[in-house]
């Protein structure tokens, strides 16, 4: 009786095995058949969650995945540097405090931490470093600074976007570059109406060239502007009423040199010098003013790592991820270039077991076109992740999409990836070249049978 029930038990789990199959690639035919489709490229692998194959269509595929690629980057940086990790921004000064007056130069130093000066964290909003910043020099009886403040912002390159990024996204806030001191996100908040911009939320030294029309009722405006530009472009269509949209901050340490200056006027602190960055009087060909630690005014910290994931993953951030990679490359190796954090994103899921050849990395947060992923790799490094014992904060940060389903999933123009888990399964299937509207459907129908 207990033999047949087991024979049973087998048969009935084989039959389920390929019903799940036949079902998954019934949906993966309709959806090629289309016309949509006709000359798209797809990549899906599913497995159990001990790493059983369950299905397995083009997985070795490599594809421009889009931001799924940001569990890589954020499997990495947990394992690498803990959830318990913090950025740290310091301020030092040079010479004497005489009476009210400090005859030398304030120094403000980061590591690159991509959230000063963001909205997202209590307790690390703007006006908290504030707070910290000015504190730390009333604390000291200063009145005056005879000197400059110098940003110095010389931790990362001079190279602040990656290999790869298209012209039409450096304007845009998810376009933002990396610098050695970031502030706000390196973003800016703009309103517009009828063509024309109304505010801006941040100090913003930017010349605006506008070729922008009106349209009924969506927002299809695209800001052009680059890394020191002093001027951006932004053209296409808008509705004709008030609406708001977000670029890239081209200069964020002008920005929060501006800021500062505030700051100092507001609390009758004057500034007999400058505010000036240390990178941008490198391009000016200028002498620096090398970063002073003998006499500490302040330490700054950030939130800690598993919080930075959450939003990285949530609202697929991708100034996180490309900060995370040049974070790591330069602790471990020295080197925070671009080139050597992608090598050593490469190497690491490597050593995790992944072919070299599904992983062709270009960034850090899947912005590139250039990026070739296979969903196979996806997959591999979500099953990794799954057995470290920081797994929870990883997989806390996924969101929640339809059915229940705990994933990242990944946009640009025609394309479209998800990777994740659901239901015991673990899978990743990237669309590439698809010429539809209604893409997410077509895989979630798909992912449907993994429902069952």
């Amino acid at each position: 009786m207990y033999f047949n029930f087991f024979i049973l038990l087998i048969t009935s789990s084989f039959i389920f095995g390929q019903n799940l199959k036949e079902q998954i690639q019934h949906k993966i035919d309709d959806l090629l058949s289309s016309p949509d489709a006709i000359s798209a490229n797809l990549s899906i692998y599913i497995s159990d969650e001990n790493g059983n194959l369950i299905f397995d269509y083009q997985g070795n595929k490599g594809l421009t995945s889009a931001s799924t690629q940001k569990i890589f980057s954020a499997g990495m940086a947990l394992a690498e540097l803990g959830k318990d990790y913090q950025y740290t921004t310091s301020g030092t000064f040079s010479g004497n405090i005489e009476n009210d007056t400090l005859s030398g130069d304030i120094f403000i130093y980061s590591n690159g931490d991509p959230t000063l000066g963001s909205w997202r964290y209590e307790g690390f909003q703007p006006q908290d470093f504030k707070k910290k910043l000015i504190q730390s020099i009333t604390e000291k009886k200063i009145k005056h600074i005879s000197g400059d403040i110098i940003l110095d912002d010389t931790y990362f390159d001079l190279q602040h976007i990656p290999n790869g990024w298209a012209w039409e996204d450096l304007g845009s806030y998810y376009g933002a570059g990396v610098w050695g001191i970031n502030w706000r996100e390196n973003q800016f908040d703009i309103s517009i109406k009828n063509s024309e911009i109304q505010k801006v939320n941040i100090p913003l030294q930017l010349q605006w060239i506008s070729n922008l029309k009106t349209n009924e009722t969506t927002d299809e405006s695209i800001i052009y502007s680059s890394p020191y530009s002093n001027f951006a472009y932004i053209s296409g269509k808008i509705p004709n009423k008030l609406i708001k949209t977000s670029g890239a901050n081209p200069n964020p340490l002008q920005t929060l040199g501006e800021e500062i200056k505030a700051w100092l006027k507001e609390n009758n602190i004057s500034l007999g010098g400058n505010i000036l960055s240390n990178n941008y009087l490198i391009i000016k060909g200028l002498p620096i003013k090398n970063y002073q630690k003998e006499n500490l005014l302040f330490t700054y910290k950030s939130p800690t790592l598993d919080k930075i994931i959450y939003w990285f993953m949530k609202k697929s951030i991708n100034l996180y991820g490309e900060t995370l990679i040049r974070t790591i490359a330069k602790e471990k190796t020295g080197d925070g270039s671009f080139l050597s954090a992608v090598e050593y994103l490469k190497n690491f899921w490597k050593s995790k077991g992944i072919s070299p050849q599904l992983i062709n990395f270009r960034d850090g947060s899947g912005l590139s076109v250039k990026n070739y992923i296979s969903a196979k790799a996806e997959v591999q490094a979500l099953l990794w992740i799954k057995q470290q014992d920081w797994a929870k904060y990883f997989i806390d940060s996924l969101p929640i999409q339809k059915n229940g389903m705990k994933m990242k999933s990944g946009t640009m123009s025609q394309i479209k990836s998800f990777a994740g888990y659901h239901n015991g399964y673990v899978f990743a299937v990237i669309i590439n070249n698809y010429q539809g509207k209604n893409i997410s459907d077509e895989l979630f129908k798909i992912l449907s049978p993994l429902n069952n």
